[in-house]
């Protein structure tokens, strides 16, 4: 096979030749794919850093005016329009007098009340966001927050021009409606509304987040020589993991850093995972010793990994610092970096083909009313594991347990014990990001599944059914999805899971 150096020299070459650089800045379709279509539309995120800077004054006035007398705010989204909101809210405190930031993405039960217990209705402000103003998380949670809140005045949304959700907050008389440039992806939109509205509300430095943005995008323009062009060596390491075999792209970050793997995550999961190859994004996982680690890594470090290099482990070393700066700089590169290597693969990655079919599997299983997925032992998936194979955890439950701790050490285990690389992600957010790689990339994937029970279900306002068989639906028409494209795949008990971890 090709080595990663022989890989990476080659892609640089063909991404040189091809004027990769000038052509992504110069917003050109053709780089990734003749036809235009959810191409030529999706690359407003290149303008919109310097947009939404000029237009800060009047966001921030907007936003001052929406946290007189809020303690809390509720961020009702999910994948592209909650992860970097998520990410701001456990990097940075809130400033002095401004309120905290709730990121609510699951239809777990439990999570929800907890949310909801935390949050008095009277002193909260509920920010739903949603590009299309369809998804049926945001809605529901939508109802539920109106259910318990109506005539508060705490309500705003950010959406697109034209959507539903903007229609139904005119409607409703919402305190704000923010619309977002229409031709941004979600993934892309951290430096957009969906991510500089939360910003501004908890008091976070967005100057600083879009200065850092506009340095990135001048850090690797087209002018810049190639060797110490940033998102350029990013993208070819990326690519050139795949080529060589290396598709396991494992982000090490600083415990500071840590919740910016999430956003880091869907990135590169949904934009290169489809057409049956891709970069397979590990994050959150603790630094091991080299020897648990097979040949199917690469590393991109924020922190030292001598033991890695000298074990002869390709890697890729990032700056470490959580200012905002360096983090609206790290957004903008990896951003550039992940687009540079769809081109380099041959992966358009600005679409999420394999997205709609769980959606679409969901709207089955409660047409059908619900359906009993049996149960599998746990040895008998983890025994179809291969060498160079990718073992996806995947739990619909609630991210915020006391309990949740333990599921990374299982995975911790799970790596050491059969030299996999092991991610774990929480159902229903992961099928916004990581959701489309298991479906749509590499089949060296099993994926492992459990569901927490819900003694007590909340209900949804205006539908038949509560959060807790929504959850178990989609967790069931995930499975479905899958197991229609022949992914290795299965539910097993929770408790069996959690007592890998001894």
């Amino acid at each position: 096979m090709t080595t990663f150096t022989e890989a990476r020299a080659a892609i640089l070459a063909d991404l040189l030749d091809r004027h990769a650089v000038r052509r992504l800045f110069a917003a050109d379709h053709t780089l990734w794919r003749d036809d235009p279509t959810e191409v030529a539309d999706r690359l407003g995120w290149l303008p919109v850093v310097q947009e939404v800077l000029d237009d800060l004054p009047s966001l921030t006035a907007r936003c001052d005016a929406l946290v007189e007398d809020i303690d809390d705010v509720i961020v009702m989204g999910m994948g592209g329009s909650s992860l970097f909101p998520e990410v701001l809210t456990r990097t940075f405190e809130p400033a002095p007098g401004r309120p905290r930031l709730h990121v609510l993405d699951t239809t777990d039960p439990a999570g929800i009340a907890r949310i909801g217990d935390t949050c008095p209705p009277a002193r909260t402000l509920h920010l739903a966001s949603s590009k299309s103003g369809s998804t049926i998380e945001t809605r529901s949670h939508l109802e539920w927050a109106w259910e318990r809140a109506a005539g508060t005045g705490r309500f705003a949304v950010i959406t697109d021009p034209g959507s539903e959700l903007g229609e139904l907050a005119r409607q409703r008389d919402f305190a704000d409606v923010f619309e977002n440039r229409p031709d941004i992806g979600g993934r892309y939109s951290a430096l957009s509304l969906f991510g500089v509205v939360p910003g501004l509300l908890m008091g976070a430095d967005v100057a600083a987040l879009l200065e850092g943005g506009l340095d990135a995008l001048a850090a690797s323009g087209p002018d810049v020589d190639p060797d110490t062009n940033r998102a350029l060596q990013l993208a070819v390491a990326l690519a050139g993991g795949v080529r060589s075999g290396r598709d396991k792209a494992t982000f090490l970050l600083e415990p500071e850093l840590a919740t910016l793997g999430l956003w880091i995550e869907q990135l590169v999961a949904e934009s290169l995972g489809k057409d049956g190859t891709g970069v397979v994004p590990i994050v959150g996982e603790p630094l091991g010793d080299p020897d648990v680690y097979g040949t199917d890594r690469l590393f991109v470090a924020h922190m030292p990994v001598d033991e890695l290099e000298a074990a002869g482990h390709p890697t890729l070393v990032a700056p470490s610092d959580p200012s905002p700066h360096a983090i609206g700089h790290s957004v903008v590169t990896m951003e550039l970096a992940v687009a540079l290597a769809g081109a380099a693969l041959g992966v358009q990655p600005f679409d999420q083909p394999d997205v709609a079919a769980a959606k679409a599997a969901t709207n089955e299983v409660l047409a059908e009313g619900g359906v009993k997925v049996p149960l599998e032992p746990l040895d008998g998936l983890l025994s179809q594991l291969q060498p160079g194979d990718h073992l996806a955890l995947q739990v619909f439950g609630d991210p915020g347990d006391h309990e949740a701790h333990v599921l990374d050490a299982v995975r911790v285990e799970l790596r050491d014990r059969y030299r996999v690389a092991v991610s774990l992600g929480w159902g229903p957010r992961f099928l916004h990001s990581t959701g489309q790689l298991h479906k749509g990339g590499p089949k060296a994937i099993v994926c492992v599944q459990v569901v927490g029970n819900d003694p007590d279900e909340i209900a949804i306002p205006g539908q038949p059914f509560g959060f807790g068989h929504l959850k178990h639906a989609q967790a069931a028409g995930d499975l479905r999805a899958l197991h229609a494209r022949g992914i290795r795949a299965g539910r097993v008990d929770l408790h069996e899971l959690l007592d890998v971890a001894g």
